[in-house]
Parts: structure tokens; C-alpha cells; sequence
């Protein structure tokens, strides 16, 4: 019999439509598969996170107190509330608006996703975290914080330094200016951890991992990009674009 929309053989017409429908599948279902997905963990202002990840093609997935999800390609832990100094060995002196429930799920994501070998980032808050992970300190709250930190619009700027051959020092060169909003800095360095830019030569702005896919920054390159993108800083966007050719390896 002869199809009356298509004007060929029934059977011809059932393998056409057959085979477009796998076409389209595989292309769909290859599209999906080539998308680097990236779970994002945090509290606050987390659409600007979104906005810098999906906006260098990569798909966010941002939550407060995620689960213990190993399934996407890396983990960006963002910024937010001061950790707990007890991590650290020390009281609180100056540490303050503490989330003991975040600093827990988090501190158990970065594990899982070092047992499994993925990507991490970490963005001011989550810098200083996973520091703390691997046996660093903080200042818990800077003489100079007046010169780091504008909670009601991240105007703030200061001019860092990083290591010609970081990961850092390849995207920007070794002297450049980001934004600042943070009242605490690391103070001891954490084991493994290679510090990429600096502060004046006094305050790490940035460090990787010497053999874990692992880098942070103090500042926000979140709100250096895209919509939030800046004359006064560098363009955050290339930070996200590092972080996501890392997770296709």
C-alpha cells in the first residue's frame, strides 16, 4: 500500500520515520551528554553563579545543602556565611553569621568529590573551605577588612599579584584588578595547596591543588562576567571557562 501523506511504499514510509526519529534521538541525546553539568553549592545571590556557568555553556545546578551528588562533572562551592573556626582549631574571634549545617554538607561534598576524582572551584567562602579541608587556618577577621569588603554593592577593587605559570597567572598575567568582599583571609596554607596570587605580598587571593584538579579564588568572579561584567576588573567569564575545560577532562 501506498502512503497517502508521503506518497511511497507503508513499509519505505515506517523505516523513513523509523530512522529520523533515531536521528534525532542520537543528536538530542548526544547534545545532552556532551553538556558539562556542574552542581553549585550555597545559600545566597546564587543566580549570578548560574549566570556565569550556563553563560560559558555549561548547565548549573545550584542548591543550598545539596545531597552528596557525585553525578555531575564538578562542584563549585560558592561564596557565603564565615565557616565555623572550631574547623580550624581556634574559638570564634571575629568569625560571625556561622552555618554549621552548610559548613557540614559542604565539607562532606568536597570529600566526595575528591574520592572521585573530579573538579573542584571554590569562590571566596568556599576558597577559604577548602583551605580549611586540607589542614589551613583563616584570619578571622582582617585589620584591613575596610579595604576587602563592601557588602551593599561589591564596588570594592584592589590590584592582585599571581605566579606567572598558574592556572591564574595564564588567564590574566601577573598583575591585575578583581573585586573584593570578604572581612577574612587565609592565614595558613593548606596542605598540597600552591598559593597563585597575593594580596600586596601579605594575603593569598588564590591557590590550586599540585596534583588534585582543585583551584579557589578570594574574590568574585561572578560578578565580574556577563551581565555583572565590569571596566574596573578583569572579565570574570574566563575564570568559569578554565573550570569547565578542567571538567572535560
Amino acid at each position: 500500500m501506498i502512503c497517502n501523506s508521503c506518497g511511497i511504499d507503508d513499509i519505505q514510509c515506517s523505516a523513513l520515520i523509523y530512522f529520523r526519529f533515531y536521528a534525532i534521538m542520537h543528536i538530542e541525546r548526544k547534545d545532552f551528554m556532551d553538556t558539562i553539568r556542574i552542581l553549585l553549592s550555597g545559600k545566597t545571590n546564587l543566580q549570578y553563579y548560574v549566570d556565569a556557568v550556563n553563560g560559558v555553556g555549561a548547565e548549573a545546578d545550584a542548591k543550598y545543602l545539596p545531597c552528596i551528588d557525585t553525578s555531575y562533572d564538578g562542584l563549585i562551592l560558592c561564596g557565603g556565611n564565615d565557616i565555623e573556626p572550631s574547623r580550624y582549631n581556634e574559638a570564634i574571634d571575629g568569625a560571625i553569621e556561622i552555618d554549621k549545617d552548610r559548613d557540614q554538607v559542604e565539607f562532606a561534598l568536597l570529600k566526595a568529590y575528591i574520592d572521585a576524582g573530579k573538579p573542584v572551584m571554590g569562590i571566596c567562602r568556599g576558597f577559604q573551605l577548602i583551605n580549611i579541608f586540607f589542614g589551613g587556618s583563616l584570619y578571622q577577621d582582617l585589620p584591613e577588612a575596610s579595604l576587602h569588603t563592601n557588602k551593599t554593592d561589591y564596588y570594592t577593587t584592589h590590584f592582585v599579584k599571581a605566579t606567572k605559570n598558574s592556572i591564574i597567572g595564564k588567564i590574566y598575567g601577573t598583575s591585575f584588578s578583581v573585586n573584593s568582599a570578604h572581612h577574612q583571609a587565609v592565614k595558613v596554607l593548606g596542605n598540597g595547596l600552591d598559593a597563585a596570587a597575593f594580596w600586596k605580598d601579605k594575603y593569598v587571593e588564590a591557590y590550586e591543588h599540585k596534583s588534585l584538579p582543585i583551584f579557589g579564588v578570594q574574590w568574585h568572579p561572578e560578578r565580574m562576567c556577563f551581565g555583572q561584567k565590569r571596566d574596573d576588573t578583569v572579565d570574570g567569564s574566563k575564570l568559569f571557562e578554565e573550570f569547565i575545560e578542567i571538567c572535560k577532562k
